[in-house]
């Protein structure tokens, strides 16, 4: 979901105003006493107001309903499978689905998803993925895009944690990028490409070997009577691609705190894929120096917590998603407000992904049984 879309898209009512006392430059010098929130659309790519309230607008004591803030625990899951057809579901919605799995050894068997494009990245372990175009390595920190209709598998070199995130019935796309030039955030030659070499010849053999289509959410298992990748060259753009978390070069501001949408890594049509990576903080003085709260009401935002202390929650651990559906205001948790407000930290140390989807998320049976459901309670202020 690209901003152009959504400007050509839709004409929103714009005349921007000021009432009572508030800033007149957004996440910056706030008036005295006051917290600020961020009211938007389309998820900060759209119109947006600011206002500065009394209290926190996270500052609730009781919650009933199941609108809320969510947290599932993925490290309790604890299923080894031998195929992502088999892994856990999460969240799913008519244009995204988004499942967590943990895999060991050499696949047996090619799978193909003709369902839309599959997004993989490697929370923990290394391996080989081996494609119709040849031979990936991979390690932790990896994006690894696979096109629609691809066949592959995986060899991998122990356990293997990684999310599967399926852009349904569509493919994925790099942000536009604007004024900053296409170099930004990363350079497309960053993308690294499968390859023929002596590993993939390798692995051609003259046995019989089955690929597993899944198409509609249902599958087909087709037999070969000998590896279908046995490609000797290929040309083309349309081919899988890896980026790692450590080749971004997140946008950053000493004045301004600059929103998530400036993270975004891919995007599909009604859905972001954003990735929070190291970054110095803010030094202005009247900067703000952790995330702003805001409403985002378009978008249920998803969290998954790779690496490092995620500077604007509390109480989260690696290995944890979080889920805030659109309909109320989130932000920072009370300690790590305490910090930002501190000023004690220079830089952060997080890495996390996170998708933004324009429709409401579904939430799977497994991730309900890995649920935290404290979480909601806490924003609560100790005493």
């Amino acid at each position: 979901m690209a901003s152009s879309e959504i400007i050509t898209m839709k004409k929103y009512i714009s005349f921007p105003r000021v009432e009572g006392n508030a800033s007149r430059q957004a996440h910056c010098d706030l008036p005295e006493g006051t917290f600020e929130r961020e009211f938007g659309r389309e998820g900060f790519f759209g119109p947006v107001s600011h206002l500065y309230h009394r209290h926190k607008p996270t500052a609730w004591v009781k919650w009933e309903g199941d609108l809320r803030p969510r947290a599932f625990d993925m490290t309790k899951i604890g299923k080894i499978t031998s195929t992502p057809w088999e892994a856990t579901p999460v969240f799913h919605n008519n244009a995204m689905r988004f499942r967590y799995w943990e895999t060991s050894g050499k696949m047996d068997h090619l799978v193909t998803n003709a369902d839309g494009d599959e997004l993989l990245f490697i929370h923990e372990g290394a391996g080989d993925m081996f494609c119709d175009f040849g031979h990936l390595a991979f390690r932790d920190g990896d994006y690894i895009v696979l096109p629609r209709g691809l066949k592959w598998r995986l060899e991998c070199k122990g356990t293997v944690k990684l999310l599967l995130i399926e852009a349904t019935n569509d493919s994925y796309r790099l942000p536009d990028k604007g004024m900053m030039g296409e170099q930004a955030i990363f350079d497309p030659a960053m993308l690294d490409v499968p390859a023929i070499n002596e590993a993939y010849k390798a692995q051609m053999d003259e046995k019989e070997w089955q690929v597993s289509i899944k198409r509609h959410n249902r599958f087909s298992r087709v037999t070969f009577p000998f590896n279908p990748l046995d490609a000797i060259g290929w040309h083309g753009d349309n081919l899988p691609v890896r980026i790692n978390w450590r080749d971004i070069r997140p946008l950053m501001s000493h004045r301004y705190h600059i929103p998530p949408s400036a993270h975004t890594t891919f995007l599909a049509s009604r859905f972001v894929v954003c990735t929070f990576a190291p970054r110095p903080i803010e030094t202005d003085p009247g900067a703000l120096k952790i995330p702003f709260f805001h409403s985002n009401n378009d978008f249920d935002e998803i969290i998954f917590y790779h690496r490092g202390q995620f500077f604007s929650r509390d109480n989260i651990h690696l290995g944890m998603i979080t889920l805030h559906p659109s309909g109320f205001a989130h932000g920072p948790h009370p300690g790590a407000f305490k910090v930002g407000q501190a000023a004690a930290r220079k830089e952060t140390d997080e890495v996390a992904v996170m998708v933004d989807t324009r429709d409401a998320v579904e939430i799977s049976d497994n991730a309900s049984k890995v649920e935290w459901n404290g979480y909601v309670d806490s924003w609560k202020e100790k005493t």
